[in-house]
């Protein structure tokens, strides 16, 4: 690699020592450096494993190590000689705290696996992990081998659901022959004419004619009983191991300790499926990825269902509605901690909790304050999965020192995250306020479809916004790349575009709310943007911002709306009958529009520029009505005409009944106990 440790040093504030073979002859320079107290960072990473050897034969040794990958991301390509900006940006970001920890998530597994699928094919697979898991098999035809070696189950499954250490089965055994009293004498096999008895002693019914000759040879053990009548049955384990052709779970991201591998397949996928079963037994933590604030949620108010992104997006179906608290619901055992949710919610009432929002905005600052103040040019941020996309960017890197490839180009600065879909246009928008040309999402082909969909979704609006401000090029784009020949030439035609970005970097800090950091980012691009207009348009589905319009012949102003709001942008005047909105806390949910009797609000995705976005405006007010026996204003005009004119036909409500409804609530009471003609409870 071409490095230039002055240059590197300047940009750290530190003096750095170049080493050719640390992990070898040099090893002693890397012993004495975690013999001292400060932390110590190593700009490689193959070598991981040997260095934590070293570190544990080294006497005194106490300072807490970090690795980053420089030759890889940057060293290891065609311009690797301009690389050196984004190697201290690199090195610069190692130094920072790992994310604060976070409550966790624990399973529990005794090892019960439930194999479901022919007996053949279960019974081998059983073989394989039967030294260290308690195995079951769930009989789905085929023939079994004579001797019983585990438990078997047999009937119509009708539900699997659960996770790793609490799956639940439940089937219904209608099956004649009982498979806890069965033998495996074959009697019953050899003896049907039909042949309708197979290996996995069930019973075909469609086969079966009568003769009944099977309970004739069964009477000792009393296994075959055609009077039996079907049950319903339960049962719990900590694993499952499906071979059918079709899965239990067709969500995306299936339950932890569920694995399903076709019996087509097994051959292939039967020893890393059976590593993976025979260690999941014990205690297992996870981070609970996500918080949730039910008061931010604009999914349901007054029984009316409004936002219904996080449930829609999430490819582990862990998010259900929760209709009895009108709210979403996360299962937290179910959760693979994609963010996506996070991504699509426009509130924040849903936010990534490991790391948080504030962290990786941390990061990202420095990356991009230390590639600028070194030097480098249009930077642009290479989002990507911790794993297959670390893995593809390294491969780029690894053909290119070969030869074969051009590289991760000198002004892209890789960030390794735990999944794409986490970070949106709250986190995109920030990146190019504090200075970066483009914010580029790497996928590779394992993220749920609906992932894509939202981000693309989510990229329009970010478009929309910079476009709108006068900012010329594309800053957001999805790249899609299975192979390092995809990815390589995706990055060569990313940084042929030059996109405007502001003039001065943004320094702020990214808030724990999604809102606060979109108008923080708002704030720094309006200041900077090339163009003002007052109002930017946004595409008409995903926008987080937006105004409401409010018909005023049909607005009765009964202020339903303002009670589905949960954002607050719809206000009440407690002085006088007004309608009033704040546009900077619209998040486009659609409650209010939903809740409205007089279907007279609809929604407008837009961006308003202008300081009236954070005031209150009047979107309708109307002339109060006053009592009519105290004069007390208690409604407005119109919706107590349109009261007296729904309710004037109705035989309950004429005479004195109807003069009432023009009464407030109090001088209602006062006449109908003062009446002469009413029936009072003493009366009666």
């Amino acid at each position: 690699m071409p490095l230039q440790p002055g240059a590197l040093g300047k940009a750290l504030r530190e003096d750095l020592t170049l080493h050719s073979s640390l992990c070898r002859r040099e090893a002693g320079a890397f012993q004495r450096a975690i013999q001292g107290s400060g932390e110590v960072v190593v700009a490689c990473t193959q070598e991981k494993r040997l260095f934590a050897e070293i570190g544990e034969r080294t006497d005194g040794a106490v300072a807490p190590v970090r690795f980053v990958n420089i030759r890889e991301t940057g060293g290891w390509s065609r311009d690797a000689g301009k690389a050196m900006p984004k190697i201290a940006a690199l090195l610069a970001a190692a130094h920072l705290p790992d994310p604060d920890p976070v409550p966790t998530v624990t399973y529990r597994s005794a090892g019960r696996l439930l194999v479901i699928g022919p007996m053949e094919d279960a019974e081998r697979a059983a073989a394989l992990v039967a030294d260290v898991l308690d195995v079951t098999v769930f009989t789905q035809g085929g023939a079994g081998a004579q001797e019983r070696r585990h438990p078997v189950l047999g009937g119509r499954i009708a539900a699997l659901r659960g996770w790793l250490g609490a799956f639940e089965l439940q089937w219904t055994a209608g099956n004649p022959i009982d498979l806890d009293l069965c033998t495996r004498c074959n009697a019953c096999v050899a003896a049907c004419p039909e042949s309708a008895i197979g290996l996995d002693y069930q019973i075909d019914a469609a086969l079966c004619t009568g003769h009944r000759q099977c309970v004739k040879v069964c009477t000792v053990a009393g296994a075959v009983d055609f009077g039996r009548e079907a049950q319903t049955l339960t049962e719990r384990f900590d694993l499952v191991l499906d071979l059918r052709p079709a899965p239990a779970f067709l969500q995306h991201a299936r339950p932890q300790g569920y694995f399903h591998v076709p019996g087509a397949n097994w051959a292939e996928a039967a020893l890393p499926t059976v590593l993976k079963l025979r260690e999941l037994v014990g205690e297992f933590e996870k981070p609970k990825f996500f918080a949730y604030k039910p008061k931010l949620c604009a999914h349901s108010r007054n029984e009316k269902a409004g936002c219904n992104a996080c449930v829609e997006v999430c490819s582990a179906e862990a998010i259900t509605s929760d209709a009895s608290r009108q709210q979403v619901k996360v299962n937290a055992n179910l959760c693979v901690g994609c963010g996506a949710c996070t991504t699509v919610c426009p509130t924040g009432a849903i936010s990534y909790a490991y790391p948080t929002a504030a962290a990786q905005g941390l990061k990202i600052r420095m990356l991009l304050s230390t590639y600028l103040q070194a030097g480098g040019k249009a930077p642009v941020l290479l989002l990507h999965s911790q794993e297959r996309g670390q893995a593809l960017v390294e491969e780029v890197g690894r053909a290119a020192q070969l030869g074969v490839a051009q590289g991760v180009p000198a002004n892209v600065i890789p960030m390794a995250v735990w999944h794409t879909a986490s970070l949106g246009v709250d986190v995109w928008l920030s990146a190019v306020a504090m200075g970066a040309s483009q914010v580029a999402v790497l996928t590779t082909g394992e993220e749920a479809p609906q992932y894509l969909d939202a981000l693309r979704e989510q990229m329009d609006v970010a478009e929309a916004v910079l476009g709108g401000l006068g900012y010329d090029g594309r800053h957001c784009t999805l790249l899609q790349a299975r192979t390092l020949g995809d990815l390589d030439q995706e990055l060569q035609l990313l940084v042929r575009q030059r996109p405007a970005a502001p003039e001065r970097p943004a320094q702020f800090s990214l808030a724990p709310e999604k809102r606060a950091t979109l108008e923080l980012a708002l704030d720094r691009l309006v200041e900077y943007a090339p163009l003002r207009p007052a109002v930017v348009p946004m595409p008409a589905h995903g926008s987080p911002f937006g105004s409401v319009q409010v018909n005023k012949d049909r607005c009765t102003l009964c202020l339903s709306c303002v009670s589905a709001c949960p954002a607050s942008a719809l206000q009440d005047n407690a002085a006088l009958p007004q309608l009033r909105f704040i546009e900077k806390n619209c998040v486009q949910c659609g409650l209010c529009a939903r809740t409205c009797p007089e279907q007279a609000i609809t929604l407008e995705p837009r961006l308003l520029l202008a300081r009236e976005r954070r005031e209150a405006r009047v979107l309708n007010e109307a002339q109060p009505y006053a009592c009519v026996r105290c004069g007390k204003p208690f409604g407005t005009l119109k919706a107590i005409e349109a009261m007296l004119a729904r309710l004037g036909g109705h035989p309950m409500f004429q005479g004195a009944a109807a003069e009432r409804l023009k009464m407030c609530g109090d001088c209602r009471v006062i006449d109908i106990y003062c009446a002469p003609d009413e029936v009072k409870i003493t009366d009666v």
